[in-house]
This record gives C-alpha cells, structure tokens and sequence, in this order.
C-alpha cells in the first residue's frame, strides 16, 4: 500500500463520505479513489459492515401518536327551541324579546366559557406531548452518540475482532469480541446463542494467569452490541454455562466456547 492511500485512509474522508458529511467535491474525490484503488474499496466496505452492525444493535422505534388526538372538532352549536309565535301586545313582545336575548346571552357565555375550559384542557395535553417529545429527541440523541462512539471503536485500527464460536454443548453459540488495549475498552456482539434451561444462563470470563474473571452474564434475548468490561493484561476469553444469575467462580467443566488473545 502506497504512502498515497495510507493518507487518504487516515484523513478521516471515508467515514465523512459514509455518514452523509462530505462536499460534493469531496465526495467526488473519494468516489474515484474508491473505483481506482482496492485497498481503498476493500476499506469502505469494511466500514459499511461495521456501521450495519452498530445501527443494528441500537435499532430504535419511532415515537407512537405523537401528538395525536390533540385538538379535537367542536362542531356543537347551541339550540334554541322556539315555541309556535303568538300574538302579542307590543309591550309583552319587548319583555319576551328581552328575556330571550338574556337567555341566549346566558347560553352563549356557558358554551365559551366551556369552550375555553376544553382548550386549556387540550393545551395542557399539548404541553405534556410537547415535553415528551423533548425528552425522546434527548433519549434518541443519546443513542445516536452511542453510535457513533461505537462506530468509531469498531473502525479505530487498534480495534482487535474475535469471534467465538460455540463446541459440542452448544454448537449454534456465536458472539464477536472487539478489544482496543490502546483505549481499554470492549464491546462483544452477541449473534446467537442456544436457549438454556430457565434455571441455567451463559457468562463470560477473562482468563488472567492463574484465575478467571467475570465480564457478566450474556443473555440469549439481548443480542446486541455492547460494552462489558475491559481487563488488562487477559489472555484469553471463555464462556460458560452457569446457574441462573452467574457464579463466583467459573465452572470451566461447562466452558461452551474460548479464545485466546493478542
């Protein structure tokens, strides 16, 4: 690989031109470095693996009736029921008439004043959805920088992959490790692992020199990406099959699947 490439690659440009971020002479330029140089495409495909994987694991669902149903049709109008006309006097007429408009006055203000009781009513709604929906945009931002920190450990070149994959005991069993000693962090994927009995779950270990370490319990309905803890100076990772809510000590007896590290 020529020194040319190396630069290209450590720029940064391929994850920008990936996530949508770049100019359109940018993008032009990467394109063409993609179509001439293998490394480079061999790369970005790398990366695009990486990206699905990582969305995959945080894949979150939409919002549901989000301010639906907020404002509601107010078609009502009052009634008023009116009696056949009669003959009256001219004064009795007056009086009639104006107990009529008090009426009419008095019925006019009951349905505003309802009216306005209603859409106080459906503002407050309005202002408790506006508040969720805040706080969803603030959950789902939060994802969104898991993500990304994700996505940056699975592309960053210190990250190591391993995968592990399961023995006779559970031979469907697989689960990808990613290791950075560089930042001290690790993230395993988990793909498939066989059911258990329900008084059984599988746990990982860090072997050390001498003693085994446990990273936590991998649970067969949480296959996703994500962190579990970072051991210096480990040798190896091991899984095995323990009593509900994990052991104290690793029962290497039931060891379903191991690798060794770098």
């Amino acid at each position: 690989m020529n020194e040319k490439i190396i630069t290209f690659l450590n720029s940064g440009l391929l994850e920008k031109y990936l996530l949508g971020e770049t100019s359109s002479e940018e993008t032009e330029h990467i394109e063409s470095y993609i179509a001439r140089h293998p490394e480079v495409e061999n790369a970005y495909n790398t990366m695009q693996f990486n990206l699905e994987v990582v969305a995959k694991s945080q894949a979150v669902e939409a919002p549901k009736g989000i301010l639906n149903n907020i404002l509601d049709e107010l078609d009502e109008k009052p009634v008023l029921q009116l009696n056949p006309a009669k003959k009256y006097k001219k004064w009795h007429q007056l009086s009639i008439a104006a107990s009529i408009a008090a009426l009419i006055f008095a019925g006019q203000s009951f349905y505003l004043h309802s009216k306005n009781q209603k859409l106080s009513e459906e503002n407050q709604v309005v202002v408790d959805e506006i508040f969720d929906l805040r706080s969803d945009i603030e959950m789902n931002n939060k994802k969104l920088d898991d993500i990304m920190y994700q996505f940056k450990q699975l592309n960053d070149p210190e990250t190591y992959k391993y995968i592990m994959q399961g023995n006779n005991r559970a031979k469907n069993l697989k689960t990808v490790a990613y290791i950075n000693t560089k930042s001290k962090t690790s993230m395993i994927d988990v793909v498939s692992l066989p059911q258990l009995p329900e008084e059984q779950c599988y746990q990982i270990w860090a072997e050390l020199q001498g003693k085994m370490v446990s990273l936590g319990i991998l649970n067969e309905t949480d296959r996703q990406l994500r962190a579990i803890p970072y051991t210096e100076d480990a040798l190896g990772l091991n899984i095995t099959i323990e009593p509900k809510g994990g052991n104290t000590v690793a029962s290497l007896e039931n060891s379903v699947a191991a690798i060794q590290l770098k």
